[in-house]
């Protein structure tokens, strides 16, 4: 009877055997997971500690030459001379357009010579008036009318001047747009001239932000047209008035511009910096960003990490300026923040070791 139902009972205890194996080896596996789970993540920290830090306001200009101008003519004439070329730099004072001026010329010639009478005549009448020979009154006559002579000649004078179109100032001109032979009026251009030795570039700044804009203040700015180069400049002045429909006022910087990249009219992204103060300031990887929350994780002294809701400043170059929720002395999590959750335990990790040379072999030896 035994051994008939033996093979039965074997049968039976075989899947037992088999579930107690397994379970043992998942128990096993629990638990080295566990050990695994308890060992302290390799991540990156860093104390917080205060450093040098400006806020900065960040802006659209326009630049402007430091002077510029649309030369014209002050009389309508024949164009006899044009001296300059689109584009040249020219000195102040030099000459670019002769006008025609034959007609001034000979008016000159006419009034100089009234004028040389009328001085001879005065001359001969003074010498009578002294010997009393003449009355006082016809000397002051003949004097009225030589100094009437000379106010024309200065005016016939002035006259072929103005038939000289000179440079105001030094700079580099525009597009010619004369030509000899041509009839130009007061009203005709005959080409810019702009002082681009130096820039101005206007930009508006919130009323809010006033009190921290003041003359001195270092300005950055780039432009589409040179991708990646920045241009600095200072703030020369702010505006005295502020803009009753939009709040703001508008500052005025000014750039040297040597190689003349930046040219009037262009659009200039600008970054003005406030002065410089004291302020928390962290690599910007260590911000974890969570819809609008922003929080970042802290190292406790059991080497766990909590997470710490913060408020964000000013972010430039990688960095950010925290405002809220980090003291002095707190060491944060920099680099590694994808892998944490609160209560796990951090390690700062190692540095990777270099590489070991291998040593060259002796002389004579294989």
């Amino acid at each position: 009877m035994l051994n008939r139902f033996a093979p039965r009972a074997l049968l039976v205890a075989l899947p037992l055997v088999l579930l107690t194996a397994c379970g043992g080896d998942k128990g096993a596996q629990a638990r080295a997971n566990g050990n695994a789970g308890e060992r302290p993540i390799p991540v990156t920290t860093q104390v917080v500690q205060p450093g040098a830090w400006n806020d900065t306001l960040q802006a659209l200009g326009t630049a402007k030459a430091r002077e510029s101008v649309t030369l014209t003519a002050k009389v309508s004439e024949i164009v006899q001379d044009v001296h300059f070329e689109s584009g040249q730099q020219v000195a102040a004072g030099q000459t670019l357009v002769t006008l025609k001026g034959d007609a001034a010329q000979a008016t000159l010639v006419q009034a100089e010579a009234t004028y040389a009478e009328a001085e001879r005549l005065y001359r001969r009448q003074k010498e009578l008036a002294d010997q009393q020979l003449i009355a006082r009154s016809q000397l002051d006559t003949q004097l009225a009318l030589r100094d009437a002579a000379a106010a024309r000649v200065r005016q016939a004078r002035a006259d072929i001047g103005d038939r000289s179109v000179r440079a105001p100032f030094a700079g580099v001109l525009g597009i010619r747009q004369v030509s000899p032979g041509s009839l130009i009026t007061a009203n005709s251009s005959i080409a810019t001239l702009d002082d681009i030795s130096r820039m101005y570039v206007d930009f508006q700044v919130p009323e809010a932000a006033l009190a921290s804009v003041a003359a001195g203040n270092a300005v950055t700015a780039g432009a589409t047209a040179y991708p990646g180069e920045t241009f600095e400049g200072t703030v020369e002045t702010v505006d005295a008035r502020i803009d009753t429909a939009t709040r703001a006022v508008t500052v005025r910087a000014v750039f040297p511009n040597p190689d003349r990249k930046l040219r009037p009219g262009m659009l200039l992204d600008v970054r003005l910096f406030r002065p410089e103060r004291q302020a928390l300031v962290i690599p910007e990887i260590a911000v974890v960003q969570v819809g609008r929350d922003s929080f970042v994780y802290r190292v406790k002294a059991d080497g766990s990490v909590e997470q710490g809701p913060i408020t964000a400043g000013v972010r430039r170059d990688g960095r950010v300026e925290i405002v809220k929720g980090v003291e002095a002395g707190d060491r944060l999590v920099i680099d590694g923040t994808g892998k944490l959750r609160p209560g796990v335990k951090v390690a700062d990790a190692a540095p990777a070791a270099p590489a070991k040379q291998d040593a060259p072999a002796a002389d004579g030896q294989g």
